[in-house]
């Protein structure tokens, strides 16, 4: 039994973590996100290529950032999002075929507004290079308030980390901070004092030795990415390698920059990590990075899913089965989240939800199916049903975490009540086809399974994972989607006994339909009711003993 509390344990504790993680009193997050302003709807995002140099010693940076674009609808003022704590120094156009254009730059508060010298036509390119430089937002309290962070190892030397996830990447360089815009590409190059290692996402092509005592380490991210998963880790790192054989045959590189001091710890992780793939890779398909690596970068703060280098911050702390929460939800987030990504703040839930369930979901692998009962319900006692989890409405990060008027407090409702939709749509449509439509999700043609060139890279919807649910299964789910994700409160069952009945039935938030069936067990027997109208009868005799939902399987009011 021990075995079991520990693990429901570690669930219990990530969720509550997800819940009031968010809170900062009296700090509100730059938002991130929301309907895009048609200057920057009108172009498509095609490399960021960023120089970074950070003065540690001032806490500051100094930066370049070039960007290629593709212009959708003409166009002659490009304009990207920059924290207000940077200076710009010039802009440039690099497209016109001479020597770079020097373009007028108009600051209006987190945006610069950059003058094109004519308007551009749709289906153009243009290269635009941006030098700026500041002391970049420390972040009060990363990952869920972000910015920079500047620590200490424990031998004293410099420990630097970005997490931005809710601010956006703005935060550190010019960037067009919307979900709905990856890169296609990305070329990083970070200089940093020569006993010092620059860790980052995709491949590290080259190291150059420079003159003035410091190294400049160049990435390259060969994979669509999310702006806030572009990260930068500085320590004086060792670097631990290992490999393991994706069940697309393919061999995933593994690279561990850890702290000297915690060397020893590595390549505990490191298995531990492989075990992590292993279960996910047979429910969600190939690893989708595996033409860059999977990183992991020790950092300062909890952690993060920075795409192929996972900030890792949880100490090596293990419960009774070996088990590290921390690693596993963030490995998790290369599926969801990074493979496949909301186009949207306001369907985040696909993130956090989905791996949510699947946080949950390993601990019934390891430990039975009484164990994952036990942790959805404990989920389901703390679920607020304040907002809803997808509503149709284009969100930003502050819209989707936090509660007005103050700002400070999340409902934690897109981890947990995520989590707790899916638990009862694999009751509703059964295993086979829920865990198909997981699949379907992760890669809606089973061919991108073996591609490693970024086509398996998508962004996707809660109407799209409704149209694969109800494929998958062949039965109409927009009822069911209706009801606990596009409004907030949750259904509530009704039962009476009514002489040799047990009488059924559903109320439902403004009337909408809810045919779920419901479990009755009576006696020893266990029957599922079906409940078309919303209402059923069941025959029971007087003396009957009889529970209703007994394994918790359907999300409504307790």
């Amino acid at each position: 039994m021990c075995k079991r509390k520990a693990f429901v344990l570690f669930v219990l504790l990530f969720f509550s973590v997800s819940i009031f993680a968010q809170r900062e009193l009296g700090v509100r997050p730059t938002d991130s996100g929301g309907p895009l302003m048609p200057e920057q709807a009108a172009y498509d995002v095609r490399h960021y290529d960023l120089a970074v140099t950070p003065n540690i010693e001032e806490r500051s940076i100094t930066g370049v950032l070039t960007v290629k674009a593709e212009i959708l609808k003409p166009l002659d003022k490009f304009v990207l999002d920059l924290d207000q704590a940077f200076t710009v120094g010039k802009a440039e156009l690099l497209s016109n075929g001479k020597n770079p254009l020097l373009l007028k730059v108009e600051r209006r508060e987190s945006k610069i507004w950059i003058e094109l010298p004519e308007k551009v036509g749709a289906g153009k390119q243009v290269e635009i290079r941006v030098a700026y430089g500041g002391k970049p937002k420390e972040a009060p309290r990363p990952p869920w308030v972000g910015g920079f962070v500047w620590s200490k190892t424990p031998s004293g030397a410099p420990w630097i980390a970005t997490a931005v996830q809710n601010d956006g990447a703005d935060l550190w360089f010019p960037v067009k901070d919307h979900p709905s815009d990856k890169a296609e590409t990305t070329s990083l190059h970070f200089t940093v004092p020569a006993d010092l290692v620059a860790a980052s996402n995709g491949k590290l092509q080259s190291v150059k030795i420079n003159d003035d005592g410091t190294k400049t380490y160049n990435w390259f991210i060969s994979q669509p990415i999310s702006n806030y998963n572009i990260s930068l880790n500085i320590a004086p790192y060792k670097v631990i390698e290992d490999e393991i054989k994706s069940i697309s045959g393919d061999r995933i590189p593994m690279v561990f920059y850890v702290l000297p001091e915690y060397a020893d710890k590595g390549q505990e992780l490191i298995d531990k990590t492989k075990e992590y793939v292993r279960f996910f890779e047979e429910y969600l398909g190939p690893y989708p990075f595996r033409a860059d690596k999977l990183g992991i970068a020790h950092t300062p703060h909890l952690g993060m899913e920075h795409q192929s280098i996972i900030a890792y911050g949880n100490d090596f702390k293990y419960d009774e089965n070996g088990f590290d929460w921390l690693m596993f939800h963030e490995l998790g987030h290369e599926w969801w989240a990074n493979l496949v990504t909301a186009p949207d703040w306001n369907d985040f839930w696909i993130h956090e939800g989905f791996q949510s369930f699947m946080d949950t979901f390993y601990l019934e692998k390891k430990l039975g199916k009484e164990a994952y009962f036990k942790a959805m319900k404990g989920r389901a006692r703390s679920v607020r049903n304040v907002k809803p989890v997808a509503p149709r409405e284009p969100r930003t990060t502050t819209e989707m975490y936090l509660l007005p008027p103050d700002y400070v407090r999340s409902d934690g409702d897109i981890y947990g009540k995520g989590a707790l939709v899916l638990h009862t749509l694999r009751y509703l449509i059964g295993d086979e086809a829920f865990f198909r439509a997981l699949r379907r999700m992760t890669y809606p043609d089973p061919k991108m399974e073996r591609v490693t060139d970024g086509r398996q890279v998508h962004f996707a919807t809660t109407d799209d994972f409704l149209r694969i649910a109800e494929r998958e299964s062949g039965k109409k789910l927009g009822w069911f989607f209706e009801v606990y994700l596009r409004q907030p409160a949750l259904p509530k069952l009704v039962a009476e006994k009514k002489g040799s009945e047990l009488v059924l039935s559903w109320e439902v938030p403004g009337g909408l339909s809810f045919p779920m069936p419901v479990e009755v067990k009576i006696g020893g027997e266990t029957k599922r009711v079906e409940m078309k109208d919303g209402q059923a009868a069941v025959a029971l005799s007087p003396d009957a003993e009889y529970e209703i939902d007994p394994n918790g399987w359907i999300l409504k009011t307790q």
